[in-house]
């Protein structure tokens, strides 16, 4: 017997991740006709959740007569319609029988420990009249002995087919090619086995070709979308797969379809909300575990790539893929407190410090300005000087502070090694430790709407180890000409000026705050200097 590949769409589905199913009536048809016109042979149309309220413009609907009219509209199909239910989201009740929706299949998605509930869900589903298909999801989480229990179970109802869901992007080819052996085994001949992936790894169209190669005389069936739309990382692309189905398993699908479709309603799309490979999803798919975790640690704010995956190591492998918000955060108190301990470091900074004239340089524009007055200034009060996330040319720093990972990126090949280096820890270098490594999350408060700026940083450091005088130059604050914000054009991170603006308000308050205990003299012009009590040199 002659296997069959079968090229099933799931835009409108998993692509409803992007936008919130949000597609619109007239995009819906024309997606679902152009699929149509292309000769895929299976479309997915959407979710069934009665949760959500029946809407004509999206592809999530409360049952399946609702699916069914939204689509009402589209061309004489010949491609079989599916929609997806996420199961415990839609109650039998809401799958109308078959002979009343015009829908072809239902595709069940489960939890590894739903999955016996989800199969006996799936039968109702196929005494209704549907063709069932049965998606693994995290397929990852399953060891071989689920999968030969699972085998048994589905062998007992024979669906259509069951696909392998590789949720989080996370297999390579060997761990696909293992899955798949295993379920070829065991599976009933009769039943079709599915692959459905993610692009974490970049290589949903890598392995979807290589599972195409494997020798079997099983039924597949292949998932794809337009452009990848798609949850998190995106999917295989479509139209990749079609192109690799023509080109060597002699199918004849229409591509330009497929690309009139992307150009015309994907793009637009695309452009108002980015799928694709990305860095947060690298990193969860290099650690296993669930995004939501990389997500919680990444916007702490406070923590290294290095210590994002310190953290993300600790997680039990029975949680990984599941997101608990009390373990993370567990997780992130205890590597605070294991390495909080920066006292032997502030210690030899109060020492080093305290009651020495010290000039703080920022990189505004004035350092430039006013070089003479800060020539004078270094000449007569021989000050140490701090130079904060930037290299001051022609001027020799005693110290670089460093709290900035992109300003640090640029300095490292130019820093004075004379210089010794204060870091704040979410900085990791390149080569060798820095003098100085300070506490970042001890220094910022995340309810500060300003808490990640360099100078605040600094002076919460200061006042940490005694200091009670300063001298600022180059803390200039924002106009609006951007291009004259800093000395070095490349550091101009914002041109939105009313952005800017409510920088220089706050931290103009914070500057204020700060001298009730230290003395702040502003040697060069700034927006933040009190006006009323000059104290310029």
């Amino acid at each position: 017997m002659t296997r069959t590949i079968s090229l099933l769409d799931c835009t409108l589905r998993d692509g409803g991740y992007v936008n919130d199913w949000h597609f619109g009536s007239g995009t819906m048809t024309c997606i679902f006709d152009r699929l149509n016109e292309s000769g895929v042979e299976i479309i997915e149309i959407g979710f069934l959740d009665e949760r959500q309220p029946f809407s004509k413009d999206r592809t999530i609907q409360p049952d399946a007569r609702s699916m069914s009219e939204v689509f009402s509209k589209t061309l004489d199909k010949k491609a079989k319609t599916v929609a997806m239910i996420d199961y415990g989201t839609c109650g039998i009740e809401n799958v109308q029988p078959r002979t009343e929706t015009g829908i072809d299949g239902i595709r069940v998605i489960f939890k590894k420990e739903n999955m016996h509930k989800a199969i006996a869900f799936g039968k109702e589903v196929m005494d209704k009249g549907y063709e069932l298909f049965l998606q693994m999801v995290s397929i990852t989480s399953y060891e071989e002995g689920d999968v030969l229990e699972f085998c048994e179970a589905v062998n007992k109802i024979r669906p259509s087919a069951i696909s392998l869901v590789d949720t989080y992007g996370l297999m390579h080819k060997e761990q696909m090619f293992h899955y798949f052996e295993l379920l070829d085994r065991y599976l009933d001949p009769s039943v079709s086995i599915g692959y459905h992936s993610h692009n974490n790894f970049q290589l949903a169209y890598a392995n979807t070709i290589e599972m195409l190669k494997l020798n079997t005389e099983r039924n597949l069936v292949v998932d794809g979308t337009l452009y990848g739309m798609g949850k998190s990382a995106g999917n295989a692309p479509v139209e990749l797969l079609a192109m690799h189905l023509n080109e060597n398993y002699g199918k004849n699908y229409n591509i330009s379809q497929m690309l009139e479709a992307i150009d015309v309603d994907i793009l637009p799309i695309y452009r108002d909300h980015y799928w694709g490979y990305g860095f947060l999803f690298y990193i969860s798919a290099k650690n296993d575990c669930h995004p939501t975790y990389v997500e919680y640690l990444m916007n702490k704010k406070t923590l290294s790539i290095k210590a994002v995956n310190e953290i993300l190591g600790g997680i039990p492998s029975e949680l990984k893929l599941k997101f608990s918000k009390q373990h993370i955060e567990e997780l992130y108190m205890e590597y605070l407190l294991d390495n909080a301990d920066d006292s032997v470091h502030l210690e030899s900074l109060s020492k080093e410090l305290q009651g020495k004239e010290l000039l703080l340089i920022g990189p505004g524009a004035s350092v430039i300005k006013e070089q003479g007055m800060i020539r004078r200034h270094l000449e007569e009060k021989r000050p140490t000087v701090i130079a904060v996330n930037f290299m001051p040319d022609g001027i020799a720093a005693d110290y670089f502070f460093i709290s900035n990972r992109l300003r640090y990126s640029r300095m490292v090949p130019h820093m004075d090694r004379a210089a010794k280096v204060i870091a704040t820890s979410n900085i990791v270098p390149v080569s060798k430790k820095f003098d100085y490594t300070v506490d970042y999350g001890k220094l910022i408060s995340e309810k500060d709407e300003i808490w990640d700026n360099a100078l605040v940083i600094l002076l919460n450091l200061l006042n940490k180890v005694g200091v009670r005088s300063v001298s600022l130059a180059g803390f200039d604050g924002f106009t609006e000409k951007a291009e004259q914000n800093y000395v070095d054009k490349s550091f101009d991170l914002s041109k939105n000026f009313s952005y800017l603006s409510a920088v220089n308000s706050l931290l103009g308050k914070k500057l204020k705050e700060y001298q009730r205990d230290l003395s702040i003299i502003f040697l060069t012009r700034s927006v933040y200097e009190d006006r009323s009590c000059d104290t310029k040199q």
